[in-house]
């Protein structure tokens, strides 16, 4: 990956290659970008241009020995880490002898593919699921045993970890040590979605970055030059996927689980609306039917993404909102029905949803709670 492979975020790329040509790269990185933007191409392009032989005009060369092996994700010294659990590939293995080391080969195939992949698309990617997935104490084990040894080819050692908001107490004291004072030329670079999640002791350890979303323009860019996406079809998603690439590219072909999202959503936000309990508890039993936790936790992504375009329109930014056509008079309806203040009051709620999923408490009970609140908050305006 180079970086003219990429596009947006020329800022932030000109301070990853000034941290290399100054030799000032700080031994752990935490990288915050909103879901399928591009961190991890991004991360890749900078760590190809730390170990390019012939780097020039602040770009890696792409052909000498070290960049062929980052194109693919073979360099001995890049170790990579994510959450896993068991699933269809594992067998009868325990979850505590699983790690990523176990789910490389599915994972360099997916990055390969196509690195702007969404969360839910990794864990079809691994055969997981309908698992709650974390960073094992397994990974951190094995991480501190390679960063140990010297390096294989002459350069740094690199672990480049996703989602560590997902490391539990446990894997998280793990690894505090070799973080703060990692053995010489070890870099870690960490990705998130959330770092309001990620534990303080990591994060303040980190030399932290934000990755901004893609404009519409550079969006259609990747999507018709990277992924041969019709010009029409790449122009429609772009001006909807908020600047994500991997959400655009979700939606190639079809939208049919955005579809049902929407229909939940809007009959939610309807009975909301109408200050209806009893039809916000009817459609929240269809939350609570959906096939999974994880599909349960992106409808609530899905529907905290909808109350900022409910509010940005409310605000008379439509502009902004990244709202198709179809969902911008959806949203002009609304507008003058639900609260100024509702969606800033619900995102907490979304959060604690999410959370309670992840504790395994009912389904029913979250949806039936998050329905309730939603039609207080709004009838409370």
């Amino acid at each position: 990956m180079r970086f003219s492979d990429l596009r947006g975020n020329g800022e932030l790329v000109r301070s990853l290659t000034g941290m290399v040509d100054g030799n000032k790269v700080p031994h752990a990185v935490m990288i915050y970008e909103n879901e399928g933007c591009g961190a991890l191409p991004l991360v890749l392009a900078w760590l190809q241009y730390m170990h390019c032989g012939h780097p020039s005009g602040g770009d890696s060369c792409g052909e000498c020995p070290s960049c062929r092996k980052f194109s693919k994700l073979i360099h001995s010294d890049l170790h990579f880490v994510f959450p896993t659990n068991t699933g269809t590939k594992s067998g009868n293995m325990d979850s505590k002898d699983i790690s990523s080391d176990f789910y490389l080969r599915d994972f360099r195939d997916l990055t390969l593919r196509n690195p702007y992949f969404l969360e839910q698309e990794l864990q079809d990617a691994l055969g997981i699921d309908r698992k709650e997935c974390d960073i094992s104490l397994l990974d951190a084990k094995r991480i501190q045993q390679k960063i140990m040894l010297s390096p294989v080819e002459d350069g740094w050692k690199m672990v480049v970890m996703l989602q560590p908001e997902k490391m539990n107490t446990v894997t998280a004291n793990k690894l505090l040590k070799s973080l703060e004072e990692p053995p010489e030329k070890t870099i870690f670079v960490l990705i998130t979605h959330n770092p309001e999640k990620v534990l303080q002791t990591i994060s303040s350890r980190c030399r932290n970055l934000r990755m901004c979303p893609l404009s519409r323009e550079e969006v259609r860019e990747v999507l018709t030059g990277r992924f041969s996406v019709e010009k029409a079809e790449a122009e429609k998603l772009a001006a909807t996927c908020g600047g994500s690439v991997g959400v655009a590219l979700s939606q190639v072909g079809g939208n049919e689980g955005r579809e049902a999202f929407m229909n939940i959503f809007g009959d939610l936000l309807q009975a909301v609306a109408d200050r209806d309990l009893l039809s916000a508890l009817e459609t929240a039993e269809f939350a609570a039917a959906l096939e999974s936790r994880e599909k349960q936790k992106q409808l609530l992504a899905f529907i905290a993404d909808g109350l900022r375009k409910l509010f940005l329109v409310q605000q008379g930014m439509e502009n902004i909102s990244y709202a198709d056509s179809d969902e911008l008079d959806f949203y002009r309806r609304m507008s003058g029905r639900i609260s100024r203040r509702f969606s800033r009051l619900i995102l907490q709620h979304l959060d604690r949803a999410s959370m309670l999923l992840s504790r395994n408490v009912s389904q029913k009970m979250i949806f039936a709670d998050l329905a309730s609140r939603m039609v207080a908050c709004n009838s409370a305006k």
